[in-house]
């Protein structure tokens, strides 16, 4: 673990204006360009520079952490204040640890190319089933009835959690552009949030159409300073539904940081409602 800089924080703040997320939609015409959204840093949380996160949940004041990576892969609880890792359980060596998401009493997790996911207690990480998709395993996210899986292609997979048999397919699409290497899903006031590979944004995502209704373009979160490997990128998206609170990370990154977002070009009111 390492401390986090001032100058970090003191970058983060400087950007101005915050618009916090409410429970309504954005939308945009389909002849026009999805809006576009910045961000304001509200704090700083430490993170275990090791954890190569794959996947990000936040559930009842703690954070649930997925990690990568043949031989370091894993499932975590972390105290969300201070990054202490509270319980843990590791993979096999022969897997490579992605996406979770919760649902019900039940950690789901992935795994990259061996087919195989883990269903776990979500009291004390007991192994309670193992599950089988086709494909790569990327990331996994939940509206509460249905699992939404990505794959590193432009295709997210709805699936049964009690069967993990696949109900149907999106298109994730920008107007008629397809839009691939989705990566960490997260649900967040019913939309579907993407990180997208290698890139320093977040796609907005109707779980209906699979449409983009908006980015979040997160450059300069964190310095490069920060970014200890090429891999180190952004990956790792979790929300407070409760506290309307919402987290980013990245691989290997010194820390989550809890963020709002604000639509360029628009001044936020002063009683902040959804970011449209």
């Amino acid at each position: 673990m390492k401390r986090i800089s001032a100058s970090l924080i003191g970058l983060a703040l400087l950007m101005c204006g915050c618009w916090p997320l409410t429970g309504q939609t954005s939308h945009h015409s389909s002849s026009s360009a999805p809006p576009q959204y910045t961000f304001t840093v509200v704090r700083v949380f430490l993170h275990d520079t090791s954890a190569y996160t794959q996947g990000l949940v936040y559930r009842d004041g703690f954070l649930y952490e997925g990690t990568g990576r043949n031989g370091q892969s894993s499932l975590r609880k972390v105290r969300l204040e201070t990054g202490e890792v509270l319980q843990k359980v590791n993979l096999g060596t022969e897997f490579f640890g992605e996406g979770i998401t919760i649902v019900g009493d039940q950690v789901f997790q992935l795994t990259w190319k061996s087919g195989v996911g883990f269903v776990y207690d979500v009291k004390d990480f007991r192994l309670l089933r193992k599950v089988s998709y086709s494909g790569e395993g990327w990331g996994l996210a939940t509206n509460g009835r249905e699992l939404f899986l990505s794959d590193g292609t432009a295709q997210i997979r709805i699936l049964d959690p009690e069967t993990f048999q696949e109900k149907r397919r999106l298109k994730v699409h920008d107007g008629p552009t397809a839009v691939d290497q989705l990566n960490e899903l997260e649900f967040v006031e019913g939309q579907v949030f993407a990180n997208v590979w290698h890139t320093n944004r977040i796609a907005r995502i109707s779980p209906q159409t699979g449409e983009i209704v908006g980015w979040i373009d997160l450059s300069g979160l964190l310095s490069s300073v920060y970014r200890l490997q090429p891999e180190a990128v952004l990956n790792g998206i979790a929300y407070d539904p409760v506290g309307k609170r919402l987290f980013v990370t990245g691989k290997l990154w010194p820390s989550v940081l809890e963020i709002t977002l604000k639509r360029r070009g628009v001044a936020p009111p002063r009683n902040a409602g959804v970011a449209r």
